[in-house]
Formats: structure tokens, C-alpha cells, sequence
């Protein structure tokens, strides 16, 4: 029984003085690297502006073609929420049409209406998408 603590002495000094004796191995060497070139983000895509037309007498002798109708809209969802607005719906269409590659658009009719599934209320615009030439 006396030999077994005197033998895990042994190997414990031995065990140490191993690990004093070992080379240090030298730090490896620090590679400096060069900042990648940042790219700039793409601007975001903005709708181009359109013009809107409240009245068809205003392009009377101005040339332009129709790209189809375009509508926008603007809900109520609760009857606790905030109204439907017609800015809104408006602000929409004109939207949309700028997507077709209108820049402008002929109103003809805003309104706000009850009893659409989904909306407490509902404005909602409609219009027909123009390509105007300007002079």
C-alpha cells in the first residue's frame, strides 16, 4: 500500500518534468490581409413620376397611347381602424402605372365603398395608364 502513492509521485514529477523541457513552438506568422474593395449598392428602383389627369380636355391635341386600365386602392380592415383615403388609393395607382411605363394617368373615378370582403370600408381608384408625348 505504501508503494502505490510512492509510484503516482514518481509519474507525476515525471509527467512534469516532460512538459518543462518541451521547445516552444513559435507563434505563427500574422498574414495581414487587405480590405476587399466595398461595391456601392444599387440605388433602390423608384417609380418615374406620372402626371395625373383629372380631366380628358387637358389631353385634347396632346398625341398619347393608352397602356390599359390601373387601379389602386386603400383599406379599412376594422371598424376601429384608421379610414380608407383616397390620397392613398390614389397615390397606388399612379404607382402601378409607373410600373407599366406610363407617366400618366386619366382619372376616372375615386371612391370609397362598404360590404368588400376583407374591409370594413374600401376607397379605390381607377384609371387608364397613358403613354403622353410632351411637346
Amino acid at each position: 500500500m505504501r508503494a502505490l502513492p510512492l509510484c503516482l509521485s514518481a509519474l507525476l514529477l515525471a509527467g512534469c518534468s516532460l512538459t518543462q523541457h518541451t521547445q516552444p513552438t513559435p507563434p505563427a506568422p500574422v498574414v495581414k490581409e487587405e480590405p476587399k474593395p466595398v461595391k456601392p449598392k444599387p440605388a433602390p428602383v423608384r417609380p418615374a413620376p406620372v402626371k395625373l389627369y383629372k380631366d380628358a380636355e387637358a389631353l385634347v391635341g396632346t398625341p398619347f397611347r393608352d397602356l390599359g386600365e390601373v387601379s389602386g386602392e386603400s383599406c379599412q380592415s376594422a371598424q376601429n381602424d384608421t379610414p380608407p383615403s383616397l390620397a392613398a388609393a390614389r397615390k397606388r395607382m399612379l404607382t402601378r402605372a409607373s410600373y407599366m411605363k406610363a407617366n400618366a394617368v386619366l382619372l376616372h373615378q375615386c371612391q370609397i365603398i362598404s360590404g368588400v370582403p376583407g374591409c370594413f370600408q374600401q376607397a379605390i381608384c381607377q384609371g387608364s395608364a397613358l403613354n403622353v408625348t410632351f411637346k
